[in-house]
């Protein structure tokens, strides 16, 4: 499997050895089980089917799932495990099904979907850091995007998150995954049935940034692309950056709140209840599986 998934095109051969994101050619899996705090169109009241997929192409220094993200901690699964386990949360009664930081297993995902494929919205979350030939295989497979925004700066890319080119890429991807997905389209519920709901983490020190962002999507992005601007950040995974050792001040989160008012972009603030371990999942227990 020479891999060219992810942005980082290392050409490894993960059959062999790991590539940049330290994964071989198995599909690993940290948790698979109902998840109730993404946002309102995916969750819904009754949660989304999370499948937290080991490994990332990222290295976040912040990453609150860093014993996934950085660590590899996970199961291994055959497509017909994963399509077995999507059946199951199906039958939960899940209101949609998502697939979580899943780009170095592409082609694994897509032999279980051809297995079994829920009939549920199938969400697509992902770090915004992602290929246009990585997310062309997925075109007709994907329902709805919820890629992360994370930096704007190439300074910040690389401090941050090990990518440089981090806003290079995601500006890119995004557009793809709305173009993918057309205008959202939404249920009786409120259930996103298709579309792409762009994520925003506000860190601290960094507000500059998080509105240069949210002007991106306002002048780039179709019109009532929405956005979920997320005040949850906590210092996780250890972070040794100065300015990223605390939780967003209340000043920090209304300053970039009131920029995304004034935008007039649709979509969902986070209540200050977020900043909170409590929500950071499970992984790789016997309780993460269903």
């Amino acid at each position: 499997m020479i891999c060219t998934l992810c942005p980082r095109r290392c050409g490894v051969d993960r059959s062999v050895r790991t590539g940049f994101c330290g994964l071989g050619k198995d599909m690993l899996i940290a948790r698979i089980a109902p998840h109730l705090w993404e946002e309102p169109p995916v969750s819904g009241s009754r949660g989304t089917g999370a499948v937290f997929f080991s490994g990332c192409t990222l290295r976040c220094a912040y990453c609150q799932n860093g014993e996934i993200s950085h660590r590899n901690q996970g199961r291994p699964f055959t497509p017909r495990g994963l399509a077995d386990s999507l059946k199951r949360l199906e039958d939960l009664g899940m209101q949609s099904i998502s697939l979580i930081t899943a780009t170095p297993f592409v082609p694994a995902i897509l032999d279980a979907l051809s297995l079994y494929r829920p009939s549920l919205p199938l969400v697509w979350n992902s770090s915004g850091y992602e290929s246009l030939e990585t997310l062309r295989m997925l075109n007709g497979i994907i329902d709805v995007y919820l890629p992360d925004l994370k930096h704007y700066s190439s300074r910040m890319g690389a401090l941050c998150a090990g990518a440089p080119d981090y806003f290079a890429v995601a500006s890119r991807a995004i557009p793809e995954m709305c173009r993918q997905t057309g205008s959202p389209v939404y249920d009786e519920n409120g259930i996103m049935l298709r579309g792409t709901l762009v994520r925003h983490l506000i860190l601290p020190s960094l507000t500059g940034e998080s509105m240069k962002l949210l002007t991106w999507v306002k002048d780039t992005l179709p019109p009532g692309t929405p956005v979920s601007l997320m005040r949850q950040y906590l210092p996780c995974n250890d972070v040794h950056i100065p300015g990223l050792r605390r939780p967003v001040s209340e000043a920090e989160y209304r300053r970039v709140r009131d920029h995304m008012l004034a935008l007039d972009l649709p979509g969902f603030l986070q209540e200050s209840a977020s900043v909170s371990a409590d929500f950071i999942p499970l992984f790789n227990q016997p309780e993460s599986f269903i």
